[in-house]
C-alpha cells in the first residue's frame, strides 16, 4: 500500500521529456518502451527499450538500448546508463521539495554530423547535472541544469576531430574537437483526475508542459522547445505517455530532435528486488 501511495502522490512529477528529482520506490523495477519520431528533414523513427531500478530511496538508475531507421535501415544504435542520486528531501503537508544529481554515459554507432547533442541514440558522450523539483498539492514544478560532451569518434581506424571531414569544427567544437552543450529545462505537471482519491486503483490523468533548452557554449547558438504532453496512470503501476516537442525559438538549426512526437508505455513492479522470506 505504501508504494501505491507514493506513486499516486507524486504522479504529476512523472514528466514525459525530463526526469524529476524524486526517485522511483526502493527495491522496484520498471520496464519502459518508448517510440519517437521526427518529420524533418525526413521522417525518422526510434525505439528505446529501458530498464529502471530503484536501489534505495536515494539511488536509482536506467539502462537503455536504442534502435532506429535514422540512417535508412532499422538497426541497433547503442546503449546508455543513467544514474540519479537524491541528496535533499524536504517534506510538508501535501508538498515536498527534492534535489538530485544525475549522470549519463552513452554509446552510439551513428556518425551524426549535427551541432545538437542527443545522448539517447544519436551521440556517444557523457552528461551530468542537477534537478530541483517542488510539489505543491496537485502541481509539480521542476528545473534541470546539465552539461554534456561528446566522445571523439574513429574515422578510417584513427581518431579525428568529431565528426570528421567537411564539418565546421572551428565554430561548433572546442579546441579538442569535442562538442559541448549546456542544457536546461523547466517542467510543470498538473493532476487533472481524480478530483478526490477514493482508492489507489483509480486512474490518474496528468497534463504536462515542459520548456527544453540547449546552448552551444563555443558559438552561443541555442534553441528553446515547448513540449506539451498527456499521461494516464492505471492501478498505480502502468503508465502511458503521449507528447510532442517543437521549437519555439532558436539559432541552432543543425539538430535531430526538432519537431518530435513521443509515445511511451511503462510497467512498474514494486518490491521486485526485495529478499524473499
Amino acid at each position: 500500500m505504501s508504494f501505491c501511495l507514493h506513486t499516486s502522490l507524486v504522479a504529476q512529477e512523472l514528466y514525459v521529456f525530463t526526469e524529476p528529482a524524486s526517485n522511483m520506490p526502493a527495491k522496484s523495477i520498471g520496464l519502459r518502451l518508448t517510440n519517437e519520431g521526427i518529420f524533418s528533414p525526413s521522417f525518422g523513427n526510434r525505439s528505446i527499450a529501458e530498464v529502471m531500478m530503484g536501489l534505495n530511496k536515494n539511488v536509482m538508475f536506467h539502462v537503455q538500448g536504442f534502435l532506429s531507421n535514422m540512417d535508412g535501415q532499422y538497426k541497433a544504435e547503442g546503449t546508455s546508463l543513467y544514474a540519479k542520486y537524491r541528496f535533499l528531501s524536504l517534506d510538508a503537508a501535501q508538498s515536498h521539495f527534492r534535489a538530485a544529481a544525475f549522470g549519463r554515459v552513452s554509446t552510439s554507432k551513428r556518425v551524426a554530423a549535427i551541432e545538437d547533442i542527443n545522448l539517447e541514440g544519436d551521440n556517444s558522450g557523457w552528461q551530468a547535472g542537477l534537478i530541483f523539483t517542488q510539489l505543491i498539492h496537485k502541481l509539480a514544478l521542476s528545473a534541470t541544469f546539465g552539461y554534456a560532451q561528446t566522445f571523439p569518434k574513429k574515422f578510417d581506424g584513427r581518431y579525428e576531430d568529431f565528426p570528421g571531414p567537411g564539418f565546421p569544427v572551428d565554430i561548433t567544437t572546442d579546441r579538442n574537437g569535442n562538442r559541448n552543450a549546456l542544457s536546461y529545462s523547466l517542467s510543470s505537471g498538473y493532476l487533472l483526475l481524480p478530483f478526490i482519491y477514493k482508492n489507489y486503483d483509480q486512474p490518474n490523468f496528468n497534463l504536462y508542459f515542459e520548456v527544453l533548452g540547449k546552448t552551444n557554449p563555443v558559438n552561443g547558438r541555442s534553441y528553446v522547445d515547448f513540449a506539451p504532453a498527456l499521461q494516464l496512470i492505471l492501478n498505480s503501476k502502468t503508465r502511458i505517455d503521449v507528447g510532442y516537442r517543437f521549437q519555439a525559438a532558436g539559432t541552432m538549426e543543425s539538430r535531430y530532435l526538432k519537431n518530435m512526437y513521443l509515445a511511451r508505455v511503462e510497467f512498474n513492479f514494486f518490491n521486485a528486488l526485495s529478499k524473499k522470506e
